[in-house]
């Protein structure tokens, strides 16, 4: 059996990854291939108890290396019980978020060495990365205001956090596709949903059956 193929969508707030994984995984539907769509913080029992305790709370809760240990607990678990049974059974697994927010979250803005992270994500996952990773790329402050118009006062604890953060957040996340081309593939956010959707099927084509 071929080993089914990981997705993973990245960006800031408001850059609509969730969305916009929904819509993936309707496209290879249409294109007969067979798709679980996850998140992260959470996907499994033990990391959606883990994403409850990171979400909620005051901006101050965690510190950004007591983050960077809970996330890296949350994505052992995802890894072991959904994702990689997944791609072992042949399905393409869409993730809304994985390693590479944790190194933008709490490595680049949080101040954590991206070497510690990426050390933790070796020893509770492997070190498995996605084969293709989007980057829904759009300025740190047209970003935020989507996520406020959308969440309002149910914002969570990272959403909360002020202007300078999410810029560094965005400053990571471009350094991290600029230096790793094999992977990432940069889609401008700021594009029609659907125009969103189409870039990303564009960029998929070396790696559809």
């Amino acid at each position: 059996m071929t080993r089914g193929r990981f997705l993973s969508l990245e960006g800031g707030e408001g850059a609509g990854k969730s969305t916009q994984v929904r819509a993936l995984a309707t496209a290879l539907a249409e294109r007969g291939i067979d798709s679980v769509v996850t998140r992260e913080p959470g996907g499994s029992e033990g990391a959606e108890a883990i994403r409850a305790l990171l979400m909620q709370g005051e901006a101050t809760r965690w510190s950004a290396r007591a983050e960077a240990l809970l996330f890296a607990a949350a994505r052992a678990d995802h890894v072991e019980k959904v994702i990689r049974p997944a791609l072992d059974a042949g399905r393409w697994v869409i993730c809304d978020r994985y390693l590479d927010s944790t190194r933008a979250y709490q490595g680049l803005a949080g101040g954590i060495d991206d070497e510690a992270i990426r050390t933790l994500h070796d020893f509770g996952s492997y070190g498995l990365l996605p084969d293709r990773t989007f980057l829904l790329a759009l300025p740190a402050d047209i970003g935020a205001a989507r996520a406020a118009a959308r969440d309002g006062a149910a914002a969570d604890r990272f959403a909360r956090r002020d202007p300078s953060f999410h810029a560094a957040v965005a400053t990571a996340f471009a350094g991290f596709a600029e230096r790793e081309p094999a992977r990432f593939r940069r889609i401008d956010a700021m594009l029609p949903p659907q125009t969103v959707t189409a870039a990303m099927l564009d960029a998929l084509v070396d790696l559809l059956p």
